[in-house]
């Protein structure tokens, strides 16, 4: 809407700048993950147990995490959450083996558990419906960007200074982050930097109202897990949690181990199919969601088709096995990873979408929880199939076989993306 103030606007790049440092912390795993394996002997079944411990903690705390924010709110929530990820990378950076390195991963995914839920809240609070594929796609679109530029500058570090200095270049950025956080965020009810014009374009298209749940928080989380809404998503963002986690986790290895390239090449390689995937999440997740609703088309259905399309595109990881060839490897993953990003940014903002008052931290808790659980099983999965098998073509094999799920789960389960009638009070 012409006319209206933009402050909205910054506080979605602040909330995608967070996403691209705390993507940051996860993927400098996966980008010191070849060094760090020869230098500590690690076989692939202990190294798949190693990248998935990040996201043992973190589902565990997604559930707790979406309480605490609707309990506590996003702001105070978050300043704490930012100071224990820059911690638990520092921790990392001085751990003295194998055991100190998986506890410092746990401490990262407890800290950084309530980000993500927090970003969806946040967005449902500050941005109306028609702006909210676009203000999903700002840190959704960040997640994909940071394994595009993170990877390769965390393997700088790490193949210049050694593994150590990978998590300490990413402590340092978090520092950064906390400092700007602190100063910039506010809820639109207690921003002063929010014109009365713009909070009232905010209200009047549909953002979700702050405060708590009427009918309490326990009872909410009871309510929504009885809904189908609720399952139907659940289920089909986690099947594109499988092939996002398998690519973010172990793209680096497969191209070490199958395309048989160098740890900087294989880094320079990643940054291919993550820059595409950067620029589907932003443009067509983002903006051609809402410009195709902006101009009238039935919000259901677009939403729906970039979903769906997307999710068939990611059965590209089929043709990732039929090929050793560098070249088509890359545009196999590249198009899996493109398709997967577009539909992100959509189906993460369903969250905000369908929540009723209050409930809209505690469905998104529950949806990242089962979400990351597939963070814990895609490398575990991944690590013992390539063990077994010297082999990650079964790995996309699996990875496909899920996305198939979940098209069905959104296709036929899912129905109208509106709000849920919430519980009664009474």
């Amino acid at each position: 809407m012409s006319g209206v103030p933009g402050r909205r606007w910054s506080i979605g790049v602040l909330l995608g700048v967070g996403v691209l440092v705390n993507y940051f912390d996860r993927v400098s795993l996966s980008a010191a993950g070849p060094q760090l394996q020869q230098d500590l002997g690690l076989t692939p079944e202990q190294m798949g147990l190693l990248l998935s411990a990040f996201f043992w903690s973190y589902s565990i705390f997604q559930l707790p995490g979406g309480l605490v924010l609707d309990r506590f709110g996003i702001k105070k929530v978050g300043r704490w959450g930012a100071f224990l990820w820059a911690c638990a990378s520092g921790a990392t950076a001085l751990a003295g083996g194998y055991l100190g390195i998986f506890a410092a991963r746990l401490l990262l995914g407890i800290a950084e558990a309530p980000g993500m839920i927090g970003n969806q809240k946040a967005t449902g609070y500050w941005f109306p419906r028609n702006e909210r594929s676009r203000s999903t796609a700002i840190f959704d679109s960040c997640a994909k960007l940071s394994s595009a530029i993170g990877v390769p500058l965390v393997t700088f570090f790490v193949v210049t200074f050694g593994w150590r200095w990978g998590f300490a270049v990413t402590a340092f950025f978090s520092l950064i982050y906390i400092a700007a956080y602190w100063l910039i965020y506010r809820d639109p009810s207690e921003d002063p930097r929010l014109s009365k014009a713009e909070h009232e374009y905010i209200l009047a298209g549909g953002a979700v109202p702050e405060g708590l749940p009427p009918a309490g928080q326990t009872r909410m989380l009871g309510y929504v897990l009885t809904n189908r809404k609720v399952w139907a998503h659940t289920i089909g963002y986690s099947a594109y949690g499988y092939s996002y986690y398998l690519f973010l986790t172990w793209l680096p290895g497969y191209m070490v181990q199958t395309l048989h390239m160098s740890i900087l090449k294989s880094a320079a390689f990643s940054i291919i199919p993550w820059g595409f995937a950067t620029l589907a999440d932003l443009l067509i997740g983002g903006f051609l969601v809402d410009a195709f609703i902006a101009r009238g088309f039935d919000d259901n259905k677009v939403r729906k088709a970039v979903i769906v399309t997307g999710m068939l595109a990611g059965l590209a990881v089929f043709g990732v096995i039929y090929t050793t060839d560098p070249f088509w490897a890359l545009v196999w993953i590249s198009i899996a990873l493109s398709g997967l990003s577009a539909a992100a940014p959509v189906a993460s903002s369903i969250v905000s979408l369908i929540s009723p008052r209050g409930g809209t931290a505690t469905i998104g808790g529950w949806v990242n929880l089962v979400n990351n659980l597939m963070g814990v099983a895609a490398p575990i999965i991944t690590g013992f199939i390539v063990g077994i098998t010297h082999s990650f073509a079964g790995a996309f094999l699996v990875a496909g076989i899920v996305l198939l799920v979940g098209i069905f789960s959104y296709v036929v389960v899912l129905g109208a993306i509106e709000p849920i009638p919430g519980p009664d009070p009474a």
